[in-house]
Parts: C-alpha cells; sequence; structure tokens
C-alpha cells in the first residue's frame, strides 16, 4: 500500500456536496465520458497537466528562463505558451510567483491521502461525514481506489464513491463491501442522445446501475440539468421511469453552469460546453415535480 499511487488534483477539505457530512473529496484524474458540460475538464485526462492563466501573468519571463524546450514566447509584451512544446518539467509552475502556471494532477500514495483524510476525523465524527472518491472516475485507477477505500474503512471512516458507472461491473463488485453511498451521474436516458453528449451510450451504466440496485447498495443519483441537452420533458419523463425500477435513495438536481470555461483556454482543450444559460427555478420545479410523479425522492 506504501507504494501505490494515483494521479490526483488538489483534494478538496470541508466539503459538503459530496455526501453526507463535512467531507474530504480525492479527485482522481481519468475518465471514460467526454461530457460536453464537464466543469472539471482538468479531471478527464489520467495524467498530469499544466494550465496556463494568462491574466495571472506579469510577463516577468522567469518561466522562459527555466524551460528548456522553449514552451514559454514573449512577443509584443504577451507571454505565448505552447502547449505542445511542453515536456512536462514543470519547473515553470516552480518559478511563478503569480500562479500563472498550474499543475493539475501529481502523483499521491494510498498512505499520503490516507494521512491527509485522517487530520480531519473528527469533523467527520461530529457531522456525519467522511471521504469521497471523486474524479474524473476514481475507477479508473482501480487498484489505488479500493486500497485507499480499504484503508478508510480500517479506521471506521465512511465512504463515498461518486462514479459515471460507465465502468467494468466487476470494478463496482470489488467496491461493494468497501463503500457506504455511491454517489452515481446520470446524464440521459436515451442511449444515442447519451452518445451524443458523453462520447458513450448509456446501457453499461444502466446495467451497472441495476447491478448495485440488486445488491443493496446506497444510491444517490446526480442528473446535471443542462438546457438544451436533458431537460426536455420526455427524457426526464424516461429518466423518471427507469430510476423508478431501482432502489435509490435520492435523486439530487444539479444546475448547469459554465463558470469552467475558462479551464478550457488555460489547458488548450476544445471548449465544448453549450452555450445556454442555467435553468431557472421554474424549470427545476417543473422537472422536480415530474420526478416525484414516479415515487422518487427528490432534492434541489
Amino acid at each position: 500500500m506504501e507504494k501505490l499511487s494515483a494521479i490526483m488534483l488538489a483534494p478538496k477539505r470541508f466539503a459538503v456536496h459530496d455526501g453526507p457530512g463535512i467531507r474530504t473529496t480525492f479527485f482522481i484524474k481519468g475518465c471514460p465520458l467526454k461530457c460536453l458540460w464537464c466543469h472539471n475538464p482538468e479531471s478527464i485526462s489520467s495524467a498530469p497537466q499544466i494550465a496556463f492563466i494568462e491574466h495571472k501573468c506579469s510577463n516577468c519571463a522567469e518561466c522562459a528562463e527555466v524551460c528548456a524546450a522553449n514552451a514559454h514566447i514573449f512577443e509584443n509584451g504577451r507571454h505565448i505558451f505552447h502547449h505542445k512544446n511542453c515536456i512536462q518539467c514543470m519547473k515553470c509552475e516552480n518559478v511563478c510567483s503569480n500562479k500563472a502556471m498550474k499543475i493539475y494532477g501529481r502523483k499521491i500514495s494510498v498512505c499520503e491521502a490516507l494521512q491527509i483524510a485522517l487530520e480531519d476525523i473528527d469533523f467527520y465524527k461530529e457531522s456525519g461525514g467522511g471521504v469521497t472518491l471523486s474524479g474524473g472516475e476514481p475507477l479508473t485507477q482501480s487498484e489505488f481506489t479500493f486500497a485507499l477505500l480499504a484503508a478508510l474503512k480500517e479506521k471506521s471512516i465512511h465512504t463515498a464513491l461518486d462514479t459515471c458507472c460507465f465502468v467494468q461491473q466487476e470494478k463496482l463488485r470489488q467496491s461493494l463491501p468497501l463503500t457506504d453511498i455511491f454517489l452515481v451521474d446520470f446524464k440521459h436516458a436515451n442511449p444515442e442522445m447519451h452518445r451524443k453528449l458523453t462520447g458513450q451510450s448509456n446501457e453499461i451504466i444502466k446495467q451497472n446501475l441495476q447491478f448495485l440496485s440488486d445488491n443493496n447498495a446506497k444510491i444517490e443519483i446526480r442528473i446535471p440539468l443542462v438546457p438544451n441537452c436533458n431537460t426536455d420533458n420526455v427524457n426526464i419523463h424516461e429518466t423518471g421511469k427507469f430510476l423508478s425500477t431501482l432502489n435509490i435513495e435520492t435523486v439530487k438536481l444539479l444546475s448547469y453552469h459554465s463558470m469552467a470555461r475558462s479551464k478550457y483556454v488555460s489547458l488548450n482543450m476544445p471548449d465544448t460546453m453549450p452555450i445556454t444559460a442555467p435553468p431557472s427555478n421554474e424549470m427545476i420545479a417543473e422537472i422536480s415535480d415530474i420526478l416525484k410523479s414516479y415515487g422518487l425522492n427528490v432534492k434541489i
């Protein structure tokens, strides 16, 4: 366990939206889906990435002095970062006092992650909280995920697994005795629309949700509400019909926002986020009522 590690983003401490109580959330990089509205594009790749946040740059050019790959060019008073030239030495982040260069993803061992989690164990006990493994998709680095979950259970810490369920069912089977609650995103009920929106069909996801339900797992469904993508009444009714056949604790509705658009720019990734306003309160209420009509416990 000491040598087992994963590429992770910075953990989030005192999280209150990633399961019950106060939690520490670990974000494990790598995801099999490519959702158009992904608000954590830095979590899609399993490899470390470096971002250039241009508005923070003071044009001091210290990054260019330490870069052996000629990735940092200063022309006409402007800093241009060539991502294709970057060799991931990460030296530029070390010298950037303004934090214009940012690394997404560092190797963390199971022991290191456990130690971080244990620092807040008193808060977990007082609030009924614990630790959430999120991503990306934590089961893309499943050996690490299983080891960390097991270590947390040995310390009697409540565990949550935030998963898209587009994984091999055997990985879910192995996670069952180690996970107190599964937080599962459900994007769209129609397989072809799901493919258009995420890059993959939803058959495996539905099968895995059925598997978790059949095995009496505690499940919280999370539905991102993205206008013009998955908020139409037909999809909401089909979603309600399907979820009503499962053993679901709660259904949480999440409002779309485009605040992550700048991340795509800083990472030099294609911006796929839909150009649309967040769902209105009226839309959310209507969707909630439809889902409740199928006997689902809906939270907004």
